[in-house]
């Protein structure tokens, strides 16, 4: 099976390999990044086993998660992007970028380049993206690519040692715009 690689607009999303772990540990290892994911920080071993599971889950026929890697010009992982296939053609979104990589449009288009990914190459016709509720730049980044608000799931993660409400958003194939956003 060849890697994915996808060409973004400032980034470029790919399958991961072994010396991306530096760069795996640098986001989720980092309480910047994880206080929004639904995760905790990691140590430097948890995110060598991640980056290893991502890319033998790569390997799986069929595939059930397309968790890239989101490169920038230099080729150097600064974050992420999964979609997690969910039922029949959907798929639960996520991305993080590195907190030094904060403000440039980098998770814009990842998240931007998997939906289209998703909706185009995977045929995929419904992809959903769980956003705590403080975190107001990823839900400028839902609404900025057209995701529509669906509502408020009650403690649904336990992070950072408290349960944590999420807004639901989604986007339909049939919807979908990536040239509008």
């Amino acid at each position: 099976m060849d890697p994915i690689t996808i060409p973004g607009r400032v980034i470029t999303l790919r399958d991961m390999r072994p010396d991306d772990a530096a760069g795996a540990w640098a986001i989720v290892g980092d309480d910047r990044v994880t206080q929004w994911l639904s995760f905790d920080s990691r140590d430097q071993a948890a995110a060598v086993a991640m980056v290893e599971g991502t890319i033998q889950r790569a390997q799986l026929i069929p595939r059930t998660e397309y968790y890239l890697a989101v490169a920038n010009a230099a080729d150097r992982m600064i974050g992420f992007a999964r979609l997690g296939l969910t039922g029949h053609q959907a798929a639960k979104l996520g991305y993080a970028i590195g907190a030094d990589h904060w403000g440039h449009g980098y998770a814009t288009d990842a998240a931007r380049t998997i939906i289209d990914y998703g909706f185009n190459v995977l045929k995929l016709h419904r992809i959903t993206a769980a956003i705590g509720p403080d975190n107001a730049a990823s839900v400028a980044v839902a609404e900025r690519l057209g995701m529509q608000y669906e509502g408020r799931l009650r403690d649904h993660v336990h992070t950072n040692g408290a349960w944590r409400d999420s807004l639901l958003y989604s986007a339909l194939a049939p919807e979908w715009s990536p040239a509008a956003s």
